[in-house]
């Protein structure tokens, strides 16, 4: 059990006591500031989440904006791909920062939501239920210590005053003694006063001792009853800040991008599209798309020969084959290098590892339209598969 007296015994700690009268409004008021501060915690994050937003936007702005510039580059073969690699991780970066504000606001900040109007109960005319509960609670435990105190003090100062008047009484008598200059008659009244004073005093002790007494044998019940309500508002508040606790552990596990797989896999994939950047691979592609490596044909005789006349019905046979061809060349067998979800209708989702067919070649943006098993077809992220 707690004591009562403060350690050091001063006058402005001992009146800043919680066991003093009042003195417990700062723990009951920590209701109605946990409160405040879950509405705080919200508003915060909420900023926090706009921020992710706006990233996501700018980091979408850039890739579109140098996506042209990049694929229209002098630049080719791997040292190409690793520089268009920056602009498709910037795309994945961006999708990533948009789903962390929408966790943000949808799943962080609307779970402190529930939980605090779960657990806060607001009042018709203002306040708190808990924090009215508590006041009572305090309230009715600290009324008859209250009154005890009042009665304490009254004994006390009423003793204080008798005490001042026979010191006064002592000092005349002290004065007067031997003193030829006062009669003796006058010299005895004034024994008598202090004799009286002094009976006064042991007389008014002895009620504020008494009172004293009564109020120290009141004391334990008191602090019984204070610190019993006193541990139900310390159990609230540790629920409020085990709750807090994990709500900002979340926040903390959506915006920790450091051990995020995604962005692991992004980084990874596009540090690898660096190191594979080979100079000698380039300049063979480059000598044989552009240089002497390039196929020619070179003067020679050529024999003349006449023209045969198509059949009829061939240019008809002719475009039907063409036809079949594109389709063939246009379905290309796909493997799915990472998970995927479509964010929109129109858009395919797949697992990594499942394969699918491409029907159609990646468009500025880098989509390609794909058709998976049963018919389905959708749009996907162009660097999230490879050719089988």
């Amino acid at each position: 059990m707690s004591t009562l007296t403060s350690e050091n015994g001063t006058e402005g700690a001992y009146s800043s006591s919680f066991w003093m009268p009042g003195n417990y409004q700062d723990t009951v008021k920590r209701t109605e500031d946990s409160f405040q501060a879950c509405n705080d915690i919200v508003m915060c994050f909420q900023e926090r989440a706009r921020v992710e937003r706006q990233y996501a936007q700018q980091l979408s702005e850039w890739s579109n904006k140098w996506k042209p510039v990049v694929d229209s580059s002098p630049l080719y073969g791997s040292l190409l791909k690793a520089w268009q690699c920056f602009l498709s991780s910037a795309d994945r970066l961006a999708s990533l920062h948009a789903s962390i504000c929408r966790s943000l606001v949808s799943e962080d900040g609307d779970r402190v939501k529930t939980w605090q109007k779960d657990t806060f109960h607001k009042k018709l005319f203002g306040g708190f239920k808990e924090s009215q509960d508590f006041d009572t609670g305090f309230a009715r435990a600290q009324k008859p210590w209250a009154k005890r105190l009042k009665k304490l003090d009254k004994a006390r100062r009423a003793y204080h005053k008798v005490s001042r008047k026979e010191q006064a009484a002592r000092e005349r008598e002290a004065h007067t003694q031997g003193n030829p200059d006062v009669a003796i008659e006058k010299q005895k009244k004034i024994q008598e006063e202090r004799e009286i004073a002094q009976q006064e005093a042991d007389k008014v002790r002895t009620r504020y001792e008494k009172v004293l007494e009564e109020v120290n044998r009141y004391a334990p019940r008191y602090m019984e009853e204070m610190e019993s309500i006193f541990d139900q508002s310390q159990e609230e508040e540790r629920k409020r800040i085990v709750f807090l606790k994990q709500a900002l552990l979340s926040i903390h596990k959506h915006l920790d991008v450091t051990n995020n797989e995604s962005v692991k896999a992004v980084y990874n994939e596009l540090h690898n599209t660096l190191m594979a950047i080979d100079e000698q691979d380039d300049l063979r592609w480059w000598k044989n798309t552009h240089g002497p490596g390039m196929p020619t044909d070179w003067p020679h005789f050529q024999e003349w020969t006449p023209e045969k006349k198509p059949k009829k019905g061939k240019k008809e046979a002719e475009q039907k084959a063409t036809i079949e061809r594109s389709v063939m060349i246009g379905g290309v067998r796909v493997r799915a290098l990472y998970d995927y979800i479509g964010q929109e209708t129109d858009e395919l989702s797949f697992k990594a590892g499942e394969e699918f067919l491409k029907i159609e070649d990646e468009d500025d943006q880098g989509w390609c339209r794909g058709m998976k098993d049963g018919g389905w077809e959708g749009l996907y992220p162009a660097n999230y598969v490879e050719v089988v």
